[in-house]
């Protein structure tokens, strides 16, 4: 226990597994918040009328964006972004992670939330239309809230994927949880005990997260007709 001890706590370790835990907080919480909303736009896009060239426009952009960014892996894309479209411009790798996961998350959230608006009664888009409410109107007081109540579950789950997924932000420099792990099996000769450890603190991590998100969905339900 001694030797596990000093391996993971002593000469300034815990802080810099401290730092590394708080960068992929950070990096997951604002890749997920720019992922709904560009998760959102895009399925609206998607699910809108085709009644014009310019909505017909919009659905080929969103179309493009989602295969585009869900064909390719997320190391790629993190690097393309690092080492080509920010070269030369002095930019925290901090920021450019966040940037990354955030555009990758959009693609995803995108048909996460296109489902969770076909999902909705027409009935509901129907009556607004009958109280005189725009398509904009339905949309977003209407539709919108209802999906995102039926998608709960898989955003949660995308959430989680985007901690897990932080790991791969040490590419570009960013000294995120799984870095700082990285270094102190480095620094200590064992990665062993490091590896081992980073596993059990992504686990009760995940564990919690599903804990707190099956709470919030429940207390989002209280007021469903069953």
């Amino acid at each position: 226990m001694q030797q596990i001890f000093d391996i993971l706590f002593t000469r300034g370790r815990i802080s810099l597994m401290a730092q590394g835990m708080l960068h992929t907080f950070i990096i997951a919480c604002c890749a997920l918040v720019i992922g709904i909303v560009i998760g959102t736009m895009l399925a609206i896009c998607k699910v809108m009328p085709q009644k014009n060239l310019f909505s017909k426009i919009l659905s080929c952009i969103a179309d493009v964006y989602i295969a585009v960014i869900r064909g390719t892996p997320i190391l790629v894309q993190l690097m393309i972004f690092y080492y080509i479209v920010f070269y030369g411009v002095q930019i925290n790798s901090l920021l450019v992670a966040i940037i990354g996961f955030g555009i990758n998350s959009g693609a995803y959230v995108a048909e996460i939330m296109r489902s969770g608006i076909l999902a909705v009664d027409i009935g509901q888009t129907e009556a607004g239309r009958s109280l005189g409410l725009s398509y904009k109107q339905n949309m977003v007081f209407i539709v919108l809230p209802q999906a995102i109540k039926n998608i709960l579950p898989a955003l949660g789950n995308e959430a989680i994927m985007l901690i897990k997924e932080t790991s791969v932000a040490s590419v570009i420099t960013v000294m995120e949880f799984f870095n700082a792990i990285k270094l102190i099996g480095k620094a200590s000769y064992n990665v062993t005990v490091p590896y081992m450890f980073a596993a059990l603190i992504y686990l009760i991590v995940v564990l919690l997260m599903t804990y707190g998100l099956g709470k919030f969905e429940r207390y989002l339900r209280k007021g469903d007709v069953r």
